[in-house]
């Protein structure tokens, strides 16, 4: 179970991860969470320098779908101006909106990327999936009231992780 919650890549933020050596690796598309990954959580607008990573993204001609399970209304307002496709009410970490953001793409499950900021949603599920998963540090310190309940758990799970780590690495 806890291995189900294992990122195969860390990043410090959505502008660290290297989109050429995912193309080089034959990654087409790219899922991502929407808050505390590409904005905070309490922003309504996109900002320049990640309409700039969008463009980049576009550039090297991977496809960009954003999966979240906030609201239509919230994902709407936030996706419809920049031109990104979006899933809403995606209820991770069940895998369904995953799938179907990549049917959406056309595209097959080692051609996608799950990018999020949290273990229990946006890796879970994404590993759940099979998809290969990057995690990235929160842009905000504060999160919506679900998300804080979440963070709690995330911390038990990686002092689990860190334990089994220090452990496997004694032997």
């Amino acid at each position: 179970m806890l291995g189900a919650m294992v990122p195969d890549q860390f990043a410090e933020s959505i502008y660290e991860i290297d989109l050429k050596e995912l193309k080089d690796r034959g990654v087409k598309g790219v899922i991502t969470d929407l808050d505390n990954t590409l904005v905070e959580w309490d922003r309504a607008d996109v900002t320049p320098e990640l309409l700039d990573w969008i463009e980049m993204v576009h550039q090297e001609g991977l496809k960009l779908t954003i999966v979240s399970n906030n609201t239509k209304k919230r994902v709407s307002t936030f996706s419809e101006p920049t031109g990104v496709a979006f899933i809403h009410s995606a209820k991770k970490p069940l895998t369904r909106a995953f799938k179907r953001a990549m049917r959406e793409m056309g595209l097959q499950k080692n051609e996608v990327v799950v990018v999020g900021d949290q273990l229990l949603t946006d890796v879970f599920g994404g590993n759940r999936g099979g998809f290969y998963t990057i995690l990235v540090v929160p842009v905000s310190e504060t999160d919506g009231w679900m998300t804080k309940a979440n963070r709690k758990v995330e911390q038990m799970v990686m002092r689990k992780l860190e334990r089994r780590k220090r452990h496997h690495g004694s032997e």
